[in-house]
């Protein structure tokens, strides 16, 4: 028989879906879990808010869609009035991709996919993922909704000028590698940079109908040109790359330039796109004329490409543990001692591009080995 202190320690979950069917799933699958436990169920963001109040769950499991108040403003309302950690439940669309993404800006911390057809399949199948994540939520670091500056760019690349370069020569690349709460970290970091900033490649743990609309997001805020990776495409000042969902992407020198190069070999660290796949190839092919960013994360993964590239001689940085939404990733390279500076995330885009590379300055500076 279960003690009361023992259900006291059980992380509470409250499922809010408009389906009956997804809502007995949702419940069958994360009351499984001995360590969860979940407290209630809502159709809507109405019944929801009344069952908040009353169960002061842990976390919320939230559909994308639902009837009389949609997801994103229910949400919206939640962080603005009550911020608690979310894993919004997404389709695997473009419409399901822009939504998610948009409930991620606004402080979900991450998401699951599920499909339109063979839900009751599909849920079963993504059992661990689901778990995990709302595992990870409990303990994750929420976000409070703050205004946001209007997009840097609102008509979209084609009608961003070429940079005029005069600070960086053109075969600096930036690698930046994110998993859980990276699609803001990111967002922060491209919107505080220059147009002519150095080229950019990002490994950010995404299923693949996501990445397009992500890199269409970061584009519309950004002065950089952002697109999703292509493969054999010169790197160039100016412009960032996004790692296509479901597959790596790694650096590749050709001549004095260099050029993404995209693989679908086995998952690195459970992940494809993995980030130590592209910060070893970064390590390789560019040396001492890169810089390796590591943002928020649960796990290790870019831990060790990011020693890597230390190791070469590259400037390393990680996101500080009180703006990371988790500090797992990072954490675990400043463990490993792969980082020269620690930063948070306001001042990474400054680190990246302030007049010196020169890793003995700033206060952040970390001793080798400590």
């Amino acid at each position: 028989m279960e003690s009361q202190s023992d259900s006291d320690k059980r992380i509470k979950v409250l499922i809010i879906d408009d389906s009956a069917l997804v809502r007995a799933l949702l419940t069958k699958i994360l009351g499984a879990d001995p360590a969860l436990q979940v407290v209630g169920t809502a159709p809507d963001a109405f019944i929801a808010r009344e069952k908040i109040k009353l169960l002061n769950p842990d976390v919320l499991t939230l559909d994308v869609e639902m009837p009389r108040m949609d997801g994103l403003q229910f949400l919206r309302n939640l962080m603005r009035l009550r911020p608690m950690p979310v894993v919004m439940c997404s389709s695997l669309t473009e419409r399901g991709a822009d939504v998610t993404l948009a409930a991620l800006e606004l402080g979900a911390i991450d998401f699951v996919t599920k499909p339109k057809v063979d839900v009751a399949h599909a849920l079963e199948a993504y059992a661990a993922e689901l778990i995990s994540k709302v595992k990870v939520a409990a303990v994750a670091r929420v976000r409070p909704l703050v205004p946001r500056p209007p997009p840097a760019n609102q008509a979209g690349a084609a009608q961003k000028p070429r940079p005029e370069l005069h600070f960086r020569t053109t075969d600096q690349i930036v690698a930046i590698g994110a998993s859980t709460g990276g699609t803001e970290a990111i967002r922060q970091v491209l919107a505080r940079l220059p147009p002519d900033a150095p080229g950019i490649v990002i490994t950010q743990h995404i299923p693949r109908a996501f990445s397009a609309p992500f890199a269409a997001r970061l584009n519309a805020c950004s002065r950089l040109s952002v697109q999703e990776a292509r493969d054999g495409v010169l790197i160039l000042p100016g412009q960032a790359y996004i790692a296509p969902g479901d597959l790596h992407l790694a650096v590749e020198r050709d001549g004095a330039r260099y050029r993404c190069r995209l693989r679908d070999h086995a998952p690195v660290n459970r992940h494809r796109p993995s980030v130590d796949v592209l910060f070893r190839s970064v390590a390789e092919q560019v040396g001492q004329n890169a810089v390796g960013v590591i943002l928020t994360g649960m796990g290790a993964d870019g831990a060790r490409g990011l020693k890597d590239m230390r190791d070469k001689g590259a400037l390393t940085i990680a996101q500080d543990e009180k703006s990371s939404v988790v500090w797992g990733m990072p954490g675990a390279a400043v463990a490993l001692g792969a980082v020269d500076r620690i930063l948070p995330i306001e001042q990474i885009a400054q680190g990246l591009v302030g007049p010196s590379g020169d890793r003995d300055e700033g206060e952040e500076r970390l001793a080798a080995g400590s």
